[in-house]
């Protein structure tokens, strides 16, 4: 749902900026790389401490590279197969780095084995909502639903709960990671049914297929 409407807005606002980048020979690779490193790195020292609203900037700061090489390869007049599985790969290693990290807080110095356990759970989840996609279209089956939560949305209600919460917003992150979870997990449903109705009518249109 946020993608459609935010990635036009932020496409027109960063295109000087990946224009520039261009202009001194950097590639859309490069920013990918760097982005996600930054994701991960701000993730992993910033939130298992407890410095969500430091973590929560910097991390903003480098998400916004998902843009910005997407950006530059148009650009360029090239989407590059190569391009698009780098991004989509590393989109989920920087989830997975978020996520993990919020649950390392959590189980450690957060002591709340709930919020750790919701913290995996909208890891797992998220990353089962990208394989689902992924994995149907690659047997040559549609997904074309979007579902209630995708990972733009993800990112945005857990930084956002997450920065309020390092500002001492009471409760924001718990009903943010519920939202996630329950959210995820009724995307996959989503996702599945689409599937199974594709596959469920490529089969029938096989000969001796069950045309009932």
């Amino acid at each position: 749902m946020l993608n459609k409407y935010a990635r036009a807005f932020f496409t027109r606002v960063l295109t000087p900026f990946a224009s520039f980048l261009l202009r001194h020979n950097v590639s859309p690779d490069t920013v990918t790389l760097i982005g996600t490193l930054g994701v991960v790195v701000a993730a992993l020292v910033f939130f298992p401490i407890g410095w969500f609203l430091t973590g929560t900037l910097v991390i903003t700061a480098f998400i916004f590279s998902d843009l910005v090489d997407g950006n530059m390869a148009r650009q360029l007049g090239r989407s590059t197969k190569w391009g698009a599985f780098l991004d989509s790969t590393l989109d989920r290693v920087a989830d997975a780095a978020i996520f993990g990290a919020l649950a390392i807080w959590f189980a450690g110095d957060g002591d709340n084995l709930r919020m750790s356990i919701l913290a995996i759970v909208c890891l797992g989840s998220g990353q089962v909502v990208s394989y689902c996609k992924a994995r149907a279209e690659s047997l040559g089956l549609a997904c074309d639903v979007s579902g209630l939560i995708e990972r733009a949305e993800r990112l945005v209600i857990s930084l956002v709960a997450t920065g309020l919460d390092g500002l001492g917003v009471p409760y924001i992150q718990e009903a943010a990671l519920w939202f996630i979870a329950v959210g995820s997990v009724i995307t996959v449903f989503q996702r599945m049914i689409a599937v199974h109705r594709s596959a469920s009518a490529i089969d029938n249109a096989l000969p001796g297929g069950d045309k009932a």
